[in-house]
Order: structure tokens, then C-alpha cells, then sequence
């Protein structure tokens, strides 16, 4: 058989063929084809994976077997049931533990001796792989008391909390005690998986439930009884492959490596667990490990040092698979060439690249992980995500990674489910371990081998490709048993700290986010929650889960609703409601859409505003529409009003900056439900699979002017830093004249939402005396509007009381409108021109 040559892995050939009839269920799907079209540097592909043969109803044997790597790595192994160390899964099932908690709590004196008794777990002291970098260190648990202070309501829950914050302090005990502590407890991709020396290869994988297993690849001809493994008492399977008599590695890099197992469920051969690329070849429908592992002279190597925290966070989210204009798969190098360019000059500081841990599924969006410390082959190599990464740390630009650690595809070839024939190896059993809506299987994270997994997982993305921190997807589900879904949350924290709350799943994140920020200062951590959770973003160390930011998903949920409503039925007291609802102390990053609503099904706001209209009449050479002018109109102000009340931090999907007119369509075959609905699909079309940035760009195109309006959003945030000032005072929500207006900083915000009525001589309260002058203006032509607003007015200010403001000044401000004043002091410090191009 011939070979070919990708970025410089080997596979065999095998001939292309053409698409036949594919179903899908979830992420489970048949399919016998895949077809490559190159681009530039890399490659892309169409890749579709199969529904394996062992995927059968075979009965479910669980091993709950757990261990502990000792700091001379010996494994010391435990049951769960004589060994307290795993903590029940949910509340509902620690009515013991409770009960046994319950005689602390009765008495606040006891509880609180109890608490505050120091605990002296081993300080790690951890040098990170980077020039010049001095150690640094895990602080020991606090005390976990200051939720108190910052929220009193929370008084009323402490038997919870504290409960849950013992359980924190215990695993972070276990942990020193058994592991060596937290930094050595997330360096697991060092031991497990391949790990390479001067002498040869060991290979490591836990999978207590297999009777039998050796390692096949290309290296031994997939030959099972080549290199059959050892397991210990713990479950660990092992093995140790010398160099060549040459020197040479016994594994050649870019082979394909699958681990073959008897378990229970019979006989499999599987991607490895901790494998670090992963590839579909043709002909194929599971994908197959590669053993990574170049010539030092041919790995990449950082040249640009990451950049510091910004203040505040003006995050990019993006897709590189459908990045291009073209209706193709992308690739990092195109990414980082094209785009990442594009968004320094937009003006955001951060991009959040979805889809980036292997998943074999494509329309999955890349939540449905089969790999989860592999970087998807569909866009290039590893080195190419590195090199994407490093140039972007060169033009300023954080990345952040949209992780899923909240649930997994149910792929068993090619994924963890049933890795070792048992349903329970890195899941919850039974109903508990499946998630019904999406089709996915859910972590048992009160298991041992699972933290190390999934805070390994972490530790590898920050330590290996230099990620500067993570959006963390699901934390709803993960933080409930019911998983947020058909629940709706009304902020009554009875709803938060009750038999619903997976304690588990809790505890995990807490010790996520303590590993993060104790060895990656600067790295940045955002929890998808949508239930609102009191303590999410409170540091670990005062009772938090310890993430920086909560994303504010609710504000486009009702942006939704409110476009759906006439212009008379806005009302200007829900609008700033909505974007100023959320927890003193915990920062929000809020969007006004992200890529949920342009998916197919969907819509994004310029669509529910401007609907059909946007394929007729978006050309400037043509008259436009009342649609198009009030859609144009609110598309602007809706954005600013989200950056200017919503958060601390604030998010775009890519394209939805100047109203991207097509939604997201991954290919897709027919789809046939269980139910037996019918779902067509698109014939595995990727023309709606792109982002068609030359809208944006061309400036004969109504896109351009939305374009450079939010652009211009981005700037004038980089100036004033206004979504981070601790100033901040609404002085009207007017809902006869539709007006708001608010102070940010030093800035003056003036919102008409009215649809006829423009108001000269308006008066607007403000805090500071002097000179205002217009800062940026929605009806500016340049962003499309009509230019009703002379930017040479000067607005002085005067005394006396006004909308509860110590001052005012007069405006005119014209229909759906909004416009931002400074003091002149400050404009003519910070100063911020529209970017026109």
C-alpha cells in the first residue's frame, strides 16, 4: 500500500470515495467517505466518523477502583468504599455526610473553630517552562469565610457552603499528602499517555476494567502480541519500548498508535486516552492516534512572550474551521495570517477560538470532545495552533480556548466512552452519566483518575501551547444534577445550594481554578453559567468557585425577546434591568449574541431586525427601507448598550460585528429521529459554513458602516476604559421620550430609542463641571446613519440638580441615536478618531 504526506505524518493511502447516505444521532453517525481540499499552508477536510460496532447494549460492569500516584511514583490504590477520599456525587446521596456534618453546624461556634482551623498542606513550589520566569506557588486553602461578609443572604445556606468548602480543603489535603500537591497532581500528561526519555518510549493508561492489552500501531505492523502491556493492582496498564539499535525511537513521529483491550464488553482497540493528535485518514471512519512527537529542530518554538491581563476583556469569539470566505475548512494558518490581523484592527484584545480540542463530529461545534488533550487536525498541526497562538501573543492579543470539560461525545472508538468496556471508567454510570439532551456522556468527577484527567487537561493547554486562559463550557450542567435544563432560575438560592447541586462538580472547579491562578497568574478563567449561581466568581480562597468572569448569557436571551416587540412595547426600564442584573463583586462578560444565535434555527439580531430585506437592499447605490433604516439603527445601539451597562468584560461572535446576513450551517446528511421526525439536511453543504468578512469590508455596503460603528465601540473602550470604571450611575430611563442615559467613567451616554421623535435642547445630568464634546455618534455617515449631529458642538455644563445629577447639559439628540460625551480634558488625552477602511 502507498503512503502520503501530511505536515509530516505518513498515512496510508487509500482511494477517495464518493459521499454515500449518512445518519446521525448526537455525535454517533455512519458515514465512508472524506474528501481534502488544500489550501495555502495546510490542509482541510470534510471528516465524518462512524458509529462503532462495540457501541452494543452489552451489560455495564463499573471498576471503581481509585489510586494514587506516590511522589516517588509508586501508586498507592484505595477503595472508594473504605476510603472517604471521593466525595458523593450529588447532595441527594450524601444524606449521610450530611447528617454527619450536621452536628458541627448546630452550634456557630463549633462550626466556625472548625472552619478556621489552619491546615498546613504542602506549599508546591513549581517553575514554569518559560524564560525568566521565577516560581511559583499554590497557596494553601483560606479560611472560605468572606462570602459571608460580601453577601450576608449566604448566612442562611452555611451548612452547604462550608460543607462544600470542607470538601475543597480535604482534596486539597489528599492531594499534598498522596500526590505532592496540586502542581504535580496536574502535570499528568508527563506520566500518563506517551511519555519520551533518553532510552525509549513508556506508554501508561488507566483502564482498570480491560483484562488484557497491548499497544499496535504502525511501529510493530499492528501486531497484538508484539507489545502486549503489564498492569498493576491499580488498573494501570504499562509499557516500555527501547530506542532502536540505532538510537533511533522505537515510535516513529506521525504514526498511528491505538491501545487493543479484552474488557467486558469484548474486544476494541481504541485512541488512546491522553493522546496528543489525532487524525481521520481516508477511506476511514474512526479517527487514529498519532504519536506526536517531531524532531526538536522541527518543533515550534514561542518567540513572543504572552501578553499581560487587560483590564477589561474585549473578546473575539471565533471558529477557525469556518473562518474563511470561502465555503471551505480553514485552517490555523489561514486563521492566523487573515483574521488575526482583522481583529487587532477592530479593536478587541482577546480571541476566544472555539472547536479546538479534537472532536470527530464537525457540526458537534466542537462540544461533543473525542481527544481532549488533541488540537483538531482539521485546521493543521499542533506546531500550526502554536504558531497561530504566538502571533497573536505578538500583536497583543490574548487567546483564550472555549474548553469542554462539562460533558463528552458518546464516540467509543474514537472517544472515552466505554474506554475500557466498563459504562463507569471516566463517567457517572447508568442515566447519570448520560446527558439526554445532548446526546453525551457526563464526567464522575468525585473520581480520583478523573480529576487528575480533566485538571491535567487544563494544565496542558496553558503549560503546552502557551493559552492565556479559558472559556469553560456547560458550568450550568456541570453544577447541577438536573443540568439546568427545563429549569428556570428565579435567583431564589434555594435553587443553588440544595439536593440539586452536584458538590462534585463544585469541588472540581474550585480546584481547577486554584491550580490556574496559583500557576498561571495572568491566565483569565470565564464560567458559562446561566443560573446565576451567588459565588461563582468569588476567589476560591473566600468560599468562591474562583472564576473571573461569569458569562452573562441571559442579556441575549432577552435582547431576543425584546426585538420581537413593537418599537412602542420597548420599555426602557426592562432594557436596563436586564444589562445591570447581576452580583456586586463578580464580574460579568456580557455579548448582546454570540455564535448560539447565529446557528441555523436561530437567528442573530440584524436577522430578526432586518430579516430578507438584508439581501436586497444592503447596497449603498440603492434606495434602502424603513427595515433596513431601523434595523441598521438598533444593530448599533443594542451593541453599545450591551458594552456600555453589561459587564466588565464584553464578547462578539465573529461576523456579527456588522450583521453577517447568512446563519451557521454546518454539512450535514438527512437526519432520522428516534421519534421518527424527518430532518433534512444540507447535502453536506459548506456554503453556509464560512464568515463572509468581505460584507464587512466593502464600502459600497450598509455591513461596512456596522462594521466600523463597532470597531469604533472597541476604541473608544481601549480610551476610557469604561466597562471597568467604578464609576457608573443610570440618571434616566425615560419611557415616554424612550431615552437613557447613563455615566461610565468619565463618559456621558445618551441612548433614543424612539422611532419618530428627535428632542433638541434635551437636558442630561452629570457628575463633573466643564466642556463636553462628542465622542462617538451612531449617526455619524462613516457607521451608516444620517448625520444629524454637529461633532464641533460644545455641550458646558451647569450647576444645579438634575435627574439626581449635581449638573447637566443641553443635547440634541435625534431618533434612534446614540451618542457618547467626555469632558474635553479627557478627549483631548484620549482622543479616539473612527478608522476608516
Amino acid at each position: 500500500m502507498g503512503h502520503y504526506t501530511i505536515s509530516g505524518i505518513r498515512f496510508p493511502c487509500a482511494p477517495l470515495c464518493k459521499s454515500q447516505s449518512t445518519g446521525f444521532y448526537g455525535d454517533r453517525r455512519t458515514s465512508s467517505c472524506l474528501s481534502f481540499n488544500f489550501k495555502k499552508e495546510a490542509f482541510s477536510r470534510r471528516v465524518f466518523s462512524g458509529k462503532s460496532s462495540h457501541e452494543s447494549d452489552s451489560s455495564n460492569v463499573m471498576v471503581t477502583a481509585s489510586k494514587r500516584v506516590l511522589p516517588d511514583g509508586r501508586i498507592e490504590c484505595y477503595s472508594s468504599s473504605t476510603d472517604q477520599l471521593e466525595a458523593p456525587g450529588t447532595v441527594s446521596e450524601e444524606s449521610q455526610v450530611l447528617t454527619d456534618v450536621e452536628s458541627l453546624i448546630m452550634d456557630d461556634k463549633i462550626v466556625e473553630d472548625e472552619v478556621n482551623k489552619e491546615s498546613v498542606p504542602m506549599r508546591e513550589t513549581v517553575s514554569i517552562r518559560k524564560i525568566g520566569s521565577k516560581p511559583r506557588s499554590i497557596p494553601p486553602p483560606g479560611r472560605g469565610q468572606r462570602i459571608y461578609d460580601i453577601d450576608p443572604s449566604l448566612t442562611g445556606f452555611r451548612q452547604h457552603l462550608d460543607y462544600r468548602y470542607s470538601q475543597y480543603k480535604r482534596l486539597r489535603e489528599e492531594i499534598d499528602k498522596y500526590e505532592g500537591g496540586l502542581d504535580a497532581f496536574s502535570r499528568g500528561y508527563e506520566r500518563f499517555g506517551f511519555s519520551r526519555s533518553e532510552t525509549g518510549i513508556t506508554y501508561r493508561e488507566w483502564a482498570p476494567g480491560a483484562t488484557w492489552a497491548a499497544l499496535i500501531g504502525d511501529f510493530n505492523n499492528w501486531n497484538p502480541n508484539a507489545d502486549v502491556m503489564t498492569q498493576n493492582e491499580c488498573g494501570v496498564w504499562e509499557i516500555f519500548l527501547p530506542n532502536n539499535a540505532d538510537g533511533s525511537p522505537p515510535i516513529p513521529h506521525g504514526s498511528r498508535v491505538k491501545i487493543r483491550m479484552d474488557t467486558p464488553s469484548g474486544n476494541k482497540d481504541s485512541i488512546p486516552a491522553w493522546i496528543k493528535f489525532s487524525v481521520q485518514a481516508p477511506g476511514e471512519l474512526p479517527y487514529n492516534g498519532i504519536y506526536y512527537d517531531p524532531p526538536e529542530e522541527e518543533k515550534y518554538v514561542f518567540k513572543n512572550p504572552q501578553p499581560k491581563r487587560p483590564k477589561s476583556l474585549r473578546i473575539y469569539e471565533s471558529h477557525v474551521g469556518m473562518s474563511s470566505t470561502e465555503p471551505v475548512i480553514n485552517t490555523y494558518a489561514n486563521f492566523r495570517d487573515d483574521v488575526l490581523p482583522r481583529i487587532k484592527k477592530l479593536g478587541y484584545n482577546a480571541v476566544q477560538l472555539m472547536a479546538i480540542q479534537e472532536h470527530s463530529y464537525y457540526a458537534s461545534f466542537g462540544y461533543h470532545v473525542t481527544n481532549f488533550y488533541a488540537a483538531s487536525s482539521r485546521f493543521g498541526t499542533p506546531d500550526d495552533l502554536k504558531s497561530l497562538i504566538d502571533k497573536a501573543h505578538e500583536l497583543g492579543l490574548l487567546v483564550l480556548m472555549d474548553i469542554v470539560h462539562s460533558h463528552a461525545s458518546t464516540n467509543t472508538l474514537d472517544g472515552l466512552n466505554m474506554f475500557d468496556g466498563t459504562d463507569g471508567h471516566y463517567f457517572h454510570s447508568g442515566p447519570r452519566g448520560h446527558h439526554w439532551m445532548w446526546d453525551s456522556r457526563l464526567f464522575n468527577y468525585g473520581s480520583w483518575e478523573v480529576l487528575r484527567f480533566l485538571l491535567s487537561n487544563a494544565r496542558w493547554w496553558l503549560d503546552e501551547y502557551k493559552f492565556d486562559g479559558f472559556r469553560f463550557d456547560g458550568v450550568t450542567s456541570m453544577m447541577y444534577t438536573h443540568h439546568g435544563l427545563q429549569v428556570d432560575f428565579t435567583g431564589n438560592y434555594n435553587e443553588y445550594f440544595g439536593y440539586a447541586t452536584d458538590v462534585d462538580a463544585v469541588v472540581y472547579l474550585m480546584l481547577l481554578n486554584d491550580m490556574i491562578h496559583g500557576l498561571f497568574p495572568e491566565a483569565v478563567t470565564i464560567g458559562e453559567d446561566v443560573s446565576g449561581m451567588p459565588t461563582v466568581c468569588i476567589p476560591v480562597e473566600d468560599g468562591g468557585v474562583g472564576f473571573d468572569y461569569r458569562l452573562h448569557m441571559a442579556v441575549a436571551d432577552k435582547w431576543v425577546e425584546i426585538i420581537q416587540k413593537r418599537d412602542e412595547d420597548w420599555k426602557m426600564g426592562d432594557i436596563v434591568h436586564m444589562l445591570t442584573n447581576r452580583r456586586w463583586l463578580e464580574k460579568c462578560v456580557s455579548y448582546a449574541e454570540s455564535h448560539d444565535q447565529a446557528l441555523v434555527g436561530d437567528k442573530t439580531i440584524a436577522f430578526w431586525l432586518m430579516d430578507k430585506d438584508m439581501y436586497d437592499f444592503m447596497a449603498l447605490d440603492r434606495p434602502s427601507t424603513p427595515l433596513i433604516d431601523r434595523g441598521v439603527a438598533l444593530h448599533k445601539m443594542i451593541r453599545l448598550i450591551t458594552m456600555g451597562l453589561g459587564g466588565e468584560g464584553y464578547l462578539n461572535f465573529m461576523g456579527n460585528e456588522f450583521g453577517h446576513p447568512e446563519w451557521i450551517d454546518f454539512p450535514r446528511g438527512d437526519l432520522h429521529l428516534p421519534s421518527g421526525k424527518f430532518v433534512p439536511g444540507n447535502n453536506y453543504s459548506y456554503d453556509k459554513c464560512r464568515r463572509r468578512f468581505d460584507l464587512g469590508n466593502s464600502k459600497r455596503l450598509r455591513y461596512h458602516g456596522m462594521q466600523e460603528f463597532d470597531q469604533a465601540i472597541q476604541h473608544l473602550e481601549e480610551a476610557y476604559g469604561f466597562m471597568t470604571s467604578e464609576h457608573q450611575y443610570i440618571s434616566r430611563k425615560d419611557e415616554r421620550d424612550r431615552i437613557i442615559v447613563f455615566e461610565r467613567g468619565n463618559l456621558v451616554f445618551v441612548f433614543n430609542f424612539h422611532w419618530t421623535s428627535s428632542y433638541s435642547d434635551y437636558r442630561v445630568g452629570c457628575l463633573k463641571p466643564g466642556k463636553y464634546k462628542i465622542v462617538l455618534d451612531s449617526d455619524d455617515p462613516l457607521f451608516g446613519g444620517f448625520g444629524r449631529l454637529s461633532h464641533d458642538a460644545e455641550h458646558f455644563s451647569f450647576e444645579g440638580w438634575y435627574d439626581n445629577r449635581p449638573r447637566s447639559f443641553m443635547v440634541y439628540t435625534p431618533c434612534r441615536t446614540a451618542v457618547v460625551y467626555a469632558l474635553v480634558e479627557d478627549e483631548v488625552e484620549n482622543e479616539v478618531e473612527p478608522v476608516a477602511g
